[in-house]
Protein backbone atom coordinates (compact mmCIF):
# COMPACT_ATOMS: atom_id res chain seq x y z
CA UNK A 1 0.00 0.00 0.00
CA UNK A 2 2.35 2.53 1.10
CA UNK A 3 4.84 1.73 -2.03
CA UNK A 4 2.02 3.46 -4.09
CA UNK A 5 1.69 6.08 -2.61
CA UNK A 6 5.53 7.76 -3.38
CA UNK A 7 4.21 10.65 -5.25
CA UNK A 8 2.29 11.80 -2.20
CA UNK A 9 5.83 12.08 -0.59
CA UNK A 10 7.26 15.38 -2.44
CA UNK A 11 4.32 17.26 -0.91
CA UNK A 12 5.31 16.20 2.18
CA UNK A 13 7.10 18.92 3.39
CA UNK A 14 5.05 21.88 1.67
CA UNK A 15 4.03 23.43 4.56
CA UNK A 16 3.10 20.70 7.14
CA UNK A 17 0.27 22.11 9.27
CA UNK A 18 -0.68 18.90 10.80
CA UNK A 19 -2.13 19.22 14.41
CA UNK A 20 1.18 16.78 15.27
CA UNK A 21 3.12 17.93 12.60
CA UNK A 22 2.82 21.39 13.60
CA UNK A 23 3.81 20.85 17.22
CA UNK A 24 6.71 18.97 15.80
CA UNK A 25 8.02 21.74 13.33
CA UNK A 26 6.85 24.92 15.17
CA UNK A 27 9.33 23.29 17.91
CA UNK A 28 12.35 22.39 15.63
CA UNK A 29 11.82 25.99 14.34
CA UNK A 30 13.24 27.43 17.90
CA UNK A 31 15.97 25.13 17.94
CA UNK A 32 17.22 24.29 14.21
CA UNK A 33 19.90 25.64 11.82
CA UNK A 34 18.87 27.78 9.04
CA UNK A 35 19.05 31.11 7.80
CA UNK A 36 15.15 32.49 7.22
CA UNK A 37 15.87 35.07 9.85
CA UNK A 38 19.51 36.13 8.45
CA UNK A 39 18.19 37.05 5.39
CA UNK A 40 19.30 40.73 4.42
CA UNK A 41 16.53 43.42 4.63
CA UNK A 42 15.56 44.83 1.16
CA UNK A 43 17.62 48.35 0.17
CA UNK A 44 14.91 51.14 -0.49
CA UNK A 45 15.92 54.28 -2.37
CA UNK A 46 14.75 56.53 0.57
CA UNK A 47 14.61 55.03 3.70
CA UNK A 48 11.90 53.86 5.59
CA UNK A 49 10.34 56.24 8.07
CA UNK A 50 11.47 55.06 11.88
CA UNK A 51 7.78 55.73 13.30
CA UNK A 52 9.06 53.32 16.64
CA UNK A 53 10.22 56.79 18.00
CA UNK A 54 6.48 57.86 18.12
CA UNK A 55 5.26 54.60 19.30
CA UNK A 56 4.81 53.59 23.12
CA UNK A 57 3.62 50.30 23.41
CA UNK A 58 4.57 47.24 25.89
CA UNK A 59 6.51 44.62 24.29
CA UNK A 60 5.97 40.70 25.70
CA UNK A 61 9.27 39.46 24.96
CA UNK A 62 8.59 36.24 26.87
CA UNK A 63 4.71 35.82 26.02
CA UNK A 64 2.95 33.29 28.14
CA UNK A 65 2.22 30.75 25.06
CA UNK A 66 6.02 30.93 25.11
CA UNK A 67 6.70 30.28 28.86
CA UNK A 68 4.16 27.63 29.28
CA UNK A 69 5.60 25.48 25.79
CA UNK A 70 8.71 25.40 27.37
CA UNK A 71 7.21 24.16 30.70
CA UNK A 72 5.66 21.53 29.49
CA UNK A 73 8.16 20.40 27.20
CA UNK A 74 11.16 20.40 29.45
CA UNK A 75 8.78 18.30 32.31
CA UNK A 76 8.28 15.45 29.36
CA UNK A 77 11.42 15.06 28.82
CA UNK A 78 12.80 15.33 32.47
CA UNK A 79 10.34 12.37 33.04
CA UNK A 80 11.81 10.28 29.77
CA UNK A 81 15.33 10.80 30.85
CA UNK A 82 14.30 9.44 34.21
CA UNK A 83 12.29 7.02 32.66
CA UNK A 84 9.84 7.64 34.61
CA UNK A 85 7.34 6.14 32.29
CA UNK A 86 4.32 5.68 34.32
CA UNK A 87 4.22 9.23 35.37
CA UNK A 88 4.51 10.75 32.05
CA UNK A 89 1.88 8.55 30.19
CA UNK A 90 -0.49 10.19 33.24
CA UNK A 91 0.50 13.21 32.88
CA UNK A 92 -0.22 13.01 29.18
CA UNK A 93 -3.87 11.30 29.68
CA UNK A 94 -4.79 13.65 32.35
CA UNK A 95 -3.68 16.82 30.04
CA UNK A 96 -5.44 15.49 27.24
CA UNK A 97 -9.12 14.78 29.24
CA UNK A 98 -8.56 18.31 30.75
CA UNK A 99 -7.50 19.83 27.29
CA UNK A 100 -5.14 21.66 28.86
CA UNK A 101 -3.36 23.86 25.93
CA UNK A 102 -0.67 26.87 26.41
CA UNK A 103 -2.38 30.31 25.91
CA UNK A 104 -1.69 30.28 22.10
CA UNK A 105 -3.91 27.02 21.80
CA UNK A 106 -0.83 24.26 21.91
CA UNK A 107 -1.91 21.23 23.74
CA UNK A 108 -0.13 20.39 27.11
CA UNK A 109 -0.07 16.34 26.06
CA UNK A 110 1.54 16.96 22.70
CA UNK A 111 4.13 18.94 24.20
CA UNK A 112 4.87 16.71 27.22
CA UNK A 113 5.18 13.88 24.09
CA UNK A 114 7.10 15.78 22.31
CA UNK A 115 9.84 16.53 25.33
CA UNK A 116 9.30 13.00 25.87
CA UNK A 117 10.58 11.99 22.41
CA UNK A 118 12.68 14.72 21.44
CA UNK A 119 16.30 12.96 22.78
CA UNK A 120 15.29 10.29 20.91
CA UNK A 121 14.52 12.02 17.68
CA UNK A 122 17.36 14.89 17.82
CA UNK A 123 19.83 11.60 17.72
CA UNK A 124 18.79 10.30 15.08
CA UNK A 125 18.55 12.94 12.73
CA UNK A 126 22.19 13.85 13.89
CA UNK A 127 23.08 10.79 12.32
CA UNK A 128 21.64 11.11 9.26
CA UNK A 129 23.42 14.77 8.89
CA UNK A 130 26.48 12.69 9.65
CA UNK A 131 25.55 9.68 6.94
CA UNK A 132 26.04 7.58 9.47
CA UNK A 133 25.25 3.44 9.14
CA UNK A 134 21.76 2.75 8.80
CA UNK A 135 22.16 0.40 12.20
CA UNK A 136 24.15 2.85 14.00
CA UNK A 137 23.11 2.96 17.02
CA UNK A 138 21.71 6.64 17.54
CA UNK A 139 18.77 5.20 14.81
CA UNK A 140 17.98 2.66 16.30
CA UNK A 141 18.52 1.98 20.18
CA UNK A 142 15.94 5.17 20.82
CA UNK A 143 13.21 4.54 18.71
CA UNK A 144 13.75 0.37 20.48
CA UNK A 145 13.97 2.25 24.19
CA UNK A 146 10.59 3.98 23.36
CA UNK A 147 8.89 0.85 21.91
CA UNK A 148 10.43 -1.29 25.16
CA UNK A 149 8.89 1.22 27.36
CA UNK A 150 4.90 1.45 25.54
CA UNK A 151 5.20 -2.56 25.99
CA UNK A 152 5.88 -2.33 29.59
CA UNK A 153 2.92 -0.32 30.05
CA UNK A 154 0.30 -2.33 28.44
CA UNK A 155 -0.24 -0.94 25.22
CA UNK A 156 -1.25 2.45 26.92
CA UNK A 157 -2.68 4.51 24.06
CA UNK A 158 -1.34 7.97 24.90
CA UNK A 159 2.40 6.01 25.49
CA UNK A 160 1.39 4.62 21.67
CA UNK A 161 0.66 8.10 20.37
CA UNK A 162 3.85 9.09 21.77
CA UNK A 163 5.72 6.46 20.02
CA UNK A 164 4.39 7.02 17.12
CA UNK A 165 5.01 10.03 16.68
CA UNK A 166 8.22 9.77 17.51
CA UNK A 167 8.48 6.98 14.24
CA UNK A 168 6.68 10.33 12.16
CA UNK A 169 9.62 11.88 13.16
CA UNK A 170 12.06 9.93 12.04
CA UNK A 171 10.40 9.12 8.90
CA UNK A 172 10.46 12.77 7.79
CA UNK A 173 14.44 12.98 8.80
CA UNK A 174 14.71 9.99 6.73
CA UNK A 175 13.12 11.61 3.86
CA UNK A 176 14.72 14.74 4.05
CA UNK A 177 14.00 18.03 1.92
CA UNK A 178 15.25 16.78 -1.26
CA UNK A 179 13.22 16.38 -4.12
CA UNK A 180 10.95 13.43 -5.17
CA UNK A 181 13.60 12.18 -7.67
CA UNK A 182 16.56 12.49 -5.23
CA UNK A 183 15.75 10.56 -2.10
CA UNK A 184 17.41 8.04 -2.42
CA UNK A 185 15.91 4.51 -2.08
CA UNK A 186 17.06 3.45 1.20
CA UNK A 187 16.12 6.85 2.51
CA UNK A 188 12.45 5.88 0.94
CA UNK A 189 12.67 2.40 2.46
CA UNK A 190 13.28 3.43 6.26
CA UNK A 191 11.06 6.46 5.60
CA UNK A 192 7.97 3.99 4.82
CA UNK A 193 8.47 1.62 7.35
CA UNK A 194 8.91 3.93 10.51
CA UNK A 195 5.07 6.01 8.72
CA UNK A 196 4.02 2.22 8.19
CA UNK A 197 5.06 1.36 11.88
CA UNK A 198 3.64 4.49 13.05
CA UNK A 199 -0.09 3.48 11.43
CA UNK A 200 0.40 -0.33 12.86
CA UNK A 201 1.13 1.35 16.87
CA UNK A 202 -2.13 3.37 16.49
CA UNK A 203 -4.19 0.99 14.54
CA UNK A 204 -6.47 -0.52 18.04
CA UNK A 205 -7.49 3.30 18.90
CA UNK A 206 -10.43 5.23 18.14
CA UNK A 207 -9.91 9.23 19.63
CA UNK A 208 -13.39 9.48 19.69
CA UNK A 209 -13.90 6.09 21.76
CA UNK A 210 -11.32 7.18 24.00
CA UNK A 211 -12.57 10.91 23.98
CA UNK A 212 -9.07 12.05 23.36
CA UNK A 213 -7.68 14.57 20.92
CA UNK A 214 -4.12 13.44 21.10
CA UNK A 215 -4.83 9.95 19.68
CA UNK A 216 -7.23 11.69 17.13
CA UNK A 217 -4.80 14.11 16.37
CA UNK A 218 -1.62 11.63 15.87
CA UNK A 219 -4.47 9.59 13.88
CA UNK A 220 -4.66 12.94 11.48
CA UNK A 221 -0.69 13.15 11.35
CA UNK A 222 -0.74 9.93 10.13
CA UNK A 223 -3.10 10.54 6.86
CA UNK A 224 0.00 11.22 4.82
CA UNK A 225 0.93 7.57 4.81
CA UNK A 226 -2.90 6.33 3.87
CA UNK A 227 -3.92 5.44 0.57
CA UNK A 228 -7.88 6.56 1.51
CA UNK A 229 -6.32 10.20 2.43
CA UNK A 230 -8.60 11.92 0.47
CA UNK A 231 -11.63 9.75 2.03
CA UNK A 232 -10.63 10.39 5.50
CA UNK A 233 -9.30 13.91 6.06
CA UNK A 234 -12.76 15.46 6.20
CA UNK A 235 -14.09 13.06 8.80
CA UNK A 236 -10.85 12.40 10.58
CA UNK A 237 -10.58 16.31 11.15
CA UNK A 238 -14.15 16.62 12.53
CA UNK A 239 -13.48 13.53 14.75
CA UNK A 240 -10.42 15.71 16.03
CA UNK A 241 -12.06 19.14 16.00
CA UNK A 242 -15.51 17.64 17.58
CA UNK A 243 -13.31 16.23 20.53
CA UNK A 244 -11.66 19.81 21.31
CA UNK A 245 -13.92 22.56 19.76
CA UNK A 246 -12.18 24.88 21.97
CA UNK A 247 -8.23 24.78 20.34
CA UNK A 248 -8.41 26.82 16.62
CA UNK A 249 -5.17 25.05 15.75
CA UNK A 250 -7.02 21.50 14.80
CA UNK A 251 -9.23 24.04 12.36
CA UNK A 252 -6.34 25.33 10.69
CA UNK A 253 -4.52 22.23 9.89
CA UNK A 254 -7.94 21.06 8.73
CA UNK A 255 -7.99 24.05 6.02
CA UNK A 256 -4.27 23.03 5.09
CA UNK A 257 -4.81 19.33 4.42
CA UNK A 258 -8.03 20.30 2.24
CA UNK A 259 -6.16 22.28 -0.35
CA UNK A 260 -5.53 20.23 -3.63
CA UNK A 261 -1.69 20.01 -2.81
CA UNK A 262 -2.43 17.64 -0.12
CA UNK A 263 -5.45 15.64 0.01
CA UNK A 264 -8.70 17.66 -0.58
CA UNK A 265 -10.40 20.36 -3.40
CA UNK A 266 -11.82 24.16 -3.00
CA UNK A 267 -14.80 22.73 -3.14
CA UNK A 268 -14.68 20.53 -0.44
CA UNK A 269 -12.91 23.19 1.52
CA UNK A 270 -15.45 25.66 1.30
CA UNK A 271 -18.09 23.12 2.20
CA UNK A 272 -16.12 22.18 5.31
CA UNK A 273 -15.09 25.67 6.66
CA UNK A 274 -19.22 26.28 6.55
CA UNK A 275 -19.73 23.07 8.41
CA UNK A 276 -16.84 23.54 11.01
CA UNK A 277 -18.41 27.04 11.46
CA UNK A 278 -21.97 25.93 11.89
CA UNK A 279 -20.63 23.03 14.64
CA UNK A 280 -18.35 25.35 16.57
CA UNK A 281 -20.76 28.45 16.51
CA UNK A 282 -21.74 28.35 20.26
CA UNK A 283 -18.09 28.59 20.67
CA UNK A 284 -16.43 30.56 18.04
CA UNK A 285 -19.86 32.45 16.10
CA UNK A 286 -18.89 32.66 12.52
CA UNK A 287 -15.12 32.06 13.70
CA UNK A 288 -14.77 28.59 12.69
CA UNK A 289 -15.00 29.68 8.73
CA UNK A 290 -12.47 32.14 9.55
CA UNK A 291 -10.41 29.43 11.56
CA UNK A 292 -10.25 26.67 8.21
CA UNK A 293 -9.07 29.33 5.97
CA UNK A 294 -6.43 31.42 7.87
CA UNK A 295 -3.48 29.36 6.94
CA UNK A 296 -5.14 27.92 3.88
CA UNK A 297 -5.46 31.70 2.37
CA UNK A 298 -2.06 32.07 3.30
CA UNK A 299 -0.55 29.67 1.34
CA UNK A 300 -2.99 29.17 -1.72
CA UNK A 301 -3.84 31.84 -4.15
CA UNK A 302 -7.00 29.94 -4.91
CA UNK A 303 -8.25 29.75 -1.67
CA UNK A 304 -7.79 33.39 -1.12
CA UNK A 305 -10.09 33.98 -4.33
CA UNK A 306 -12.86 31.73 -3.17
CA UNK A 307 -13.21 32.91 0.44
CA UNK A 308 -16.45 34.55 1.21
CA UNK A 309 -14.73 37.58 2.51
CA UNK A 310 -18.33 39.06 4.59
CA UNK A 311 -18.26 35.20 6.57
CA UNK A 312 -14.12 35.63 7.26
CA UNK A 313 -14.82 39.13 7.99
CA UNK A 314 -17.29 38.32 10.57
CA UNK A 315 -15.70 35.68 12.52
CA UNK A 316 -12.94 38.01 13.05
CA UNK A 317 -15.30 40.11 15.18
CA UNK A 318 -16.94 36.92 17.15
CA UNK A 319 -13.22 35.49 17.46
CA UNK A 320 -12.21 38.76 19.43
CA UNK A 321 -15.63 39.03 20.99
CA UNK A 322 -14.50 35.22 22.57
CA UNK A 323 -11.40 35.73 22.90
CA UNK A 324 -9.75 38.72 23.75
CA UNK A 325 -6.64 38.16 25.10
CA UNK A 326 -3.70 40.07 23.72
CA UNK A 327 -2.37 36.65 22.51
CA UNK A 328 -5.26 36.15 20.17
CA UNK A 329 -5.18 39.93 19.00
CA UNK A 330 -1.48 40.12 17.81
CA UNK A 331 -2.28 36.26 16.48
CA UNK A 332 -5.14 38.06 14.16
CA UNK A 333 -3.80 41.83 13.86
CA UNK A 334 0.09 40.03 12.90
CA UNK A 335 -2.24 37.94 9.69
CA UNK A 336 -4.19 40.66 8.86
CA UNK A 337 -1.18 43.30 8.65
CA UNK A 338 1.44 40.95 7.71
CA UNK A 339 0.94 37.34 6.51
CA UNK A 340 -2.03 37.68 3.99
CA UNK A 341 -0.07 39.86 2.39
CA UNK A 342 2.99 37.91 1.64
CA UNK A 343 1.49 36.86 -1.71
CA UNK A 344 0.69 39.64 -3.70
CA UNK A 345 0.79 40.25 -7.13
CA UNK A 346 -0.38 36.64 -8.45
CA UNK A 347 -3.76 37.04 -9.05
CA UNK A 348 -6.13 40.27 -8.99
CA UNK A 349 -9.13 38.76 -7.39
CA UNK A 350 -6.79 37.50 -4.42
CA UNK A 351 -5.14 40.79 -3.97
CA UNK A 352 -8.71 41.94 -4.08
CA UNK A 353 -9.39 39.95 -0.99
CA UNK A 354 -6.06 40.45 0.85
CA UNK A 355 -6.80 44.24 0.76
CA UNK A 356 -9.96 43.92 2.34
CA UNK A 357 -8.63 41.70 4.72
CA UNK A 358 -5.29 43.64 5.32
CA UNK A 359 -7.66 46.63 6.35
CA UNK A 360 -9.14 45.27 9.13
CA UNK A 361 -5.54 45.47 10.98
CA UNK A 362 -6.83 48.66 11.07
CA UNK A 363 -9.42 48.46 14.03
CA UNK A 364 -7.84 45.36 15.40
CA UNK A 365 -4.92 46.82 16.32
CA UNK A 366 -6.86 50.94 16.95
CA UNK A 367 -9.49 48.89 18.83
CA UNK A 368 -7.82 46.18 20.87
CA UNK A 369 -4.09 45.73 20.49
CA UNK A 370 -2.23 47.05 23.78
CA UNK A 371 1.26 44.79 23.39
CA UNK A 372 3.17 43.25 20.80
CA UNK A 373 4.13 39.54 21.18
CA UNK A 374 7.38 39.77 18.68
CA UNK A 375 7.53 35.76 18.09
CA UNK A 376 3.91 35.96 16.77
CA UNK A 377 4.69 38.98 14.28
CA UNK A 378 7.66 37.03 13.11
CA UNK A 379 6.03 33.89 12.01
CA UNK A 380 3.38 36.00 10.28
CA UNK A 381 6.33 37.33 8.47
CA UNK A 382 7.21 33.86 7.00
CA UNK A 383 3.28 33.59 6.49
CA UNK A 384 2.60 31.12 9.81
CA UNK A 385 5.43 28.63 7.46
CA UNK A 386 5.67 25.74 9.62
CA UNK A 387 9.42 24.51 7.82
CA UNK A 388 10.82 27.54 8.99
CA UNK A 389 14.57 27.01 10.90
CA UNK A 390 15.89 29.74 12.64
CA UNK A 391 19.16 29.89 13.76
CA UNK A 392 18.99 32.96 16.67
CA UNK A 393 15.30 33.22 18.00
CA UNK A 394 16.44 36.74 19.95
CA UNK A 395 17.13 37.96 16.47
CA UNK A 396 13.79 36.25 15.05
CA UNK A 397 12.00 37.89 17.79
CA UNK A 398 13.96 41.46 17.56
CA UNK A 399 12.96 40.73 13.28
CA UNK A 400 9.17 40.25 14.20
CA UNK A 401 8.80 43.56 16.74
CA UNK A 402 10.82 45.88 14.16
CA UNK A 403 8.46 44.56 11.57
CA UNK A 404 5.35 45.05 14.16
CA UNK A 405 6.07 48.73 15.17
CA UNK A 406 6.71 49.35 11.75
CA UNK A 407 3.43 48.26 10.87
CA UNK A 408 1.89 49.63 13.64
CA UNK A 409 3.25 53.08 12.96
CA UNK A 410 1.49 52.77 9.31
CA UNK A 411 -1.52 52.60 10.39
CA UNK A 412 -0.82 55.86 12.62
CA UNK A 413 1.03 57.45 9.91
CA UNK A 414 -1.42 60.67 9.79
CA UNK A 415 -1.61 61.22 13.19
CA UNK A 416 2.46 60.85 13.63
CA UNK A 417 2.82 63.54 10.80
CA UNK A 418 0.53 65.70 12.91
CA UNK A 419 3.08 65.47 15.57
CA UNK A 420 1.72 62.86 17.54
CA UNK A 421 3.18 60.45 19.51
CA UNK A 422 1.36 57.03 20.08
CA UNK A 423 0.71 55.72 23.50
CA UNK A 424 -1.02 51.94 24.14
CA UNK A 425 -2.58 52.05 27.25
CA UNK A 426 -5.43 49.02 28.38
CA UNK A 427 -8.53 52.30 27.74
CA UNK A 428 -6.74 52.47 23.71
CA UNK A 429 -4.23 54.66 21.84
CA UNK A 430 -3.47 58.01 23.83
CA UNK A 431 -1.87 60.51 21.30
CA UNK A 432 0.04 63.30 22.95
CA UNK A 433 1.61 66.13 21.17
CA UNK A 434 5.45 65.95 20.38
Amino acid sequence: MFKLLLPWLDRLFISVTTALESLWLAARSKRSANMADDEPAPIYALPSPRYEEHLTIPVRDKAPDDTAWRAAQERGQFLARQERWEDLAREMRLADEKRECTPGGVPIAELLAFGARSDVVLAAEHALREERAPRDGALIEGIKGLEIARRELGNDPHMSALVAQAHLDIGWAWRGETGQDEIAPLNRKRCLAHFERATKLMAPFNGLELDSPMVAATQCALLVGQADAGARVSDDYEDLIDLDPNNHRHMRALGCHLLPRWFGTYDELELQARRTAARTQDIWGAGGYTWVYFDAMALDEVACEQVDLDFFIDGLHDIIATHPEQEMINLLAAFCAVAIRQGEGISALADQNRAEIADCANWLIRDHLTEVHPMVWAHALTGFDNNLRVTSVNRFAARGKRFALQAIGELFCEEIGRGAHITFTPQGPRYDAT
